[in-house]
């Protein structure tokens, strides 16, 4: 058998992988040009200077020329992206003159997810009015002003986290005190709710295919996107990989409303003011599809972003509250069943998702230098083995 160079892929190889799966048009857009990019050189350092270049050049098409940028700086945080904050002055569209606080988010050469500007800016731009969320205002798609895909939006007055607060990498098991839990928790579940109950169908989301209701076809789309991940960026086959998926394949669950899903619901991708624990604003929607909001569900309650009450006994939810009460105050708030079956299906394929995307995507783009995060990517690659674990285990509780 022929060994393929996947770190310079032939279009052949490129092409052949395409046909074997079934994926969004927009997905198929960006893992291709990911391919097709790879033999390309790494990932180099860019300067502030050379951003604030490349956004001018954006806004000059956007707005003309009667504007300044200035107090840039970086920004932590929103893990696989390069972020950039900045202060426009310019003469925005009903308001006059004024100085608006910003946010420029760019891909690197690769990241550890491969995800669409476009998708991320046409998904917030759909919520703006649903629940919070940043305001967004362009969006370089294919990168003829940035160096890199990249959109601008709004920059978010909140935390993540009380100042007094402990947490992990990217917001994972963050502890908040009881008072904090209790302001918090309500808005969590109601702007969840909001967001599956949001008819979508007038906004512009024509970077998303949508998947047919009474069938499995959104579960067949999500299991051909990570698997043909898994064949582009593996470097060693692990059978246990080939056991979740055909078990996957095997029990796909059939669609009964197509909702916009988040797809990283979780603590650490939200911001709220201290001052009165109000939600400001949701971030990272750069995985949303329309899909099955149990994925949504199984992603929140997963135990790698929770942690136990002080009773030491009763596991919170992201945190916030109990696994049951989150439920139920979902099911009110929504009005929508809960089916067990379904969000312990969409466990399975979450972990899987993330093994995908630590032991393969991870350790390629660490090995070939394609991302600012290399050190961060490679200790990630460590936790892959226990989501492994955790998949065996979700499937044996099937048995």
């Amino acid at each position: 058998m022929q060994e393929i160079n996947k770190d310079s892929p032939s279009a052949e190889w490129i092409s052949a992988i395409r046909q074997r799966f079934t994926v969004e048009k927009e997905i198929d857009h960006i893992l291709t040009r990911k391919l097709e990019r790879r033999s390309g050189p790494g990932y180099s350092p860019v300067t502030l200077a050379s951003l604030v270049q490349s956004v001018e050049s954006l806004l000059r098409t956007e707005i003309g020329d009667t504007f300044e940028i200035k107090d840039t700086r970086w920004l932590s945080g929103g893990a696989s992206k390069l972020q950039m904050a900045f202060t426009l002055e310019w003469n925005r569209p009903g308001a006059g003159f004024e100085n608006t606080a910003m946010v420029l988010r760019m891909e690197p050469a690769e990241s550890i997810v491969e995800t669409s500007r476009l998708r991320e800016f046409q998904l917030l731009k759909a919520c703006e009015a649903v629940v919070p969320v940043p305001s967004v205002f362009w969006c370089d798609a294919q990168a003829r002003h940035l160096p890199y895909p990249a959109l601008i939006y709004g920059f978010a007055p909140g935390v993540t986290k009380p100042s007094n607060a402990s947490s992990g990498v990217s917001g994972l098991a963050t502890h908040l005190p009881e008072l904090v839990r209790n302001g918090l928790a309500p808005q969590f579940v109601a702007n969840l709710a909001a967001i599956h109950l949001h008819d979508y169908r007038n906004a512009d989301l024509s970077a998303f295919d949508v998947p047919r209701i009474g069938t499995t076809q959104c579960a067949e789309w999500g299991i051909d996107h990570w698997d043909r991940i898994w064949e582009e960026d593996s470097d060693e086959d692990i059978p246990l990989m080939r056991v979740v998926s055909a078990w996957l394949r095997r029990n796909m669950p059939l669609l009964d409303r197509a909702s916009i899903v988040h797809s990283d619901y979780r603590t650490g991708n939200f911001l709220f003011t201290e001052h009165d624990l109000k939600i400001s604003a949701w971030l990272d929607w750069e995985l949303g599809r329309i899909g099955d909001r149990h994925q949504d569900l199984a992603w929140t309650t997963n135990r790698a972003f929770g942690h136990l009450d002080e009773d030491g006994k009763t596991f919170l939810v992201c945190g916030l509250m109990p696994e049951a009460q989150f439920f139920e105050q979902y099911e009110k708030a929504s009005g929508m069943p809960v089916s067990a079956r379904t969000v312990h299906w969409y466990k399975i394929y979450n972990s899987y998702s993330i093994a995908v995307l630590t032991l393969a995507t991870g350790y390629r783009i660490a090995r070939n230098g394609k991302t600012h995060q290399d050190v961060m990517v490679t200790w990630l690659i460590g936790i892959g083995y226990m989501i492994l674990e955790e998949v065996r285990t979700l499937i044996a509780m099937e048995n």
